[in-house]
């Protein structure tokens, strides 16, 4: 019997009301033997677990933020139940816990200390955005997210566009209250004839995902304002 516990990578829901669609039984499995979870919003996690309707008292559960804040003296000590033998489930805000997550913070500590690391399949965005962009998905990037000062956000878009002229995918995303400022910076900086494909709300009932050039997109801007997004230029 292994001496240290196992840290669980739990995925959840991209969008509200869809864990019955997109969260297999093994998560709840998993859920229904963890009681230790390191989340970035325990109100957050709290819900979601309690979505999964898997008989869990979420009140016997024991919670523990972990965030882009933690330190890696904090990640030590949060993980201590990983060295005593316990089971240690970590819950992003949406999606796959360690890509353009602070869960990879935990992922790192375990293998420092030979804890096993257990993902499970879940949604990931933007892998189901890559999936449906039409793009290069045997070269890509995934940048997560971009620049917020301007001018260094039009610079870095302007990098990728070139990357993305080699055939090689730029993924990337924002803040959702940034969105729309993302767009225009694109659709203005970029060439008429790159392609850019946005996949908002991903798995959600107005999920969109379509694949235009910058002068198509620039006729009809979608309102992206406050709304999980990914975008992707080739």
């Amino acid at each position: 019997m292994s001496q240290t516990g196992i840290l669980y990578l739990i995925p959840s829901n991209l969008a509200e009301d869809t864990a019955d669609q997109v969260i297999n039984e093994q998560v709840r499995a998993v859920i229904k033997e963890t009681k230790y979870y390191l989340v970035e919003n325990l109100r957050t996690a709290r819900r979601y677990i309690g979505s999964l309707k898997t008989g869990v008292v979420i009140d016997e559960l024991h919670f523990e933020i972990l965030d882009k804040k933690t330190t890696p003296a904090e990640v030590a000590k949060l993980m201590g139940p990983a060295l005593q033998g316990q089971p240690i489930g970590v819950i992003s805000e949406a999606g796959c816990p360690g890509v353009a997550d602070p869960g990879a913070l935990a992922v790192a500590f375990a293998h420092q200390k030979g804890i096993k690391v257990c993902p499970l399949v879940g949604p990931s965005s933007f892998l189901l955005a890559l999936m449906a962009s039409g793009f290069n998905g045997q070269s890509f990037t995934f940048h997560g997210y971009i620049p917020i000062q301007k001018k260094e956000r039009i610079d870095f878009i302007k990098q990728m566009e070139r990357h993305a002229q080699k055939k090689q995918t730029q993924l990337f995303m924002e803040t959702p209250f940034r969105n729309n400022h993302l767009l225009e910076d694109i659709l203005q900086h970029c060439q008429p004839d790159t392609l850019l494909c946005i996949a908002k709300n991903i798995t959600g009932a107005d999920e969109m995902i379509q694949t235009k050039s910058i002068k198509d997109w620039r006729k009809a801007k979608p309102d992206l304002h406050k709304v999980p997004t990914v975008f992707l230029l080739y």
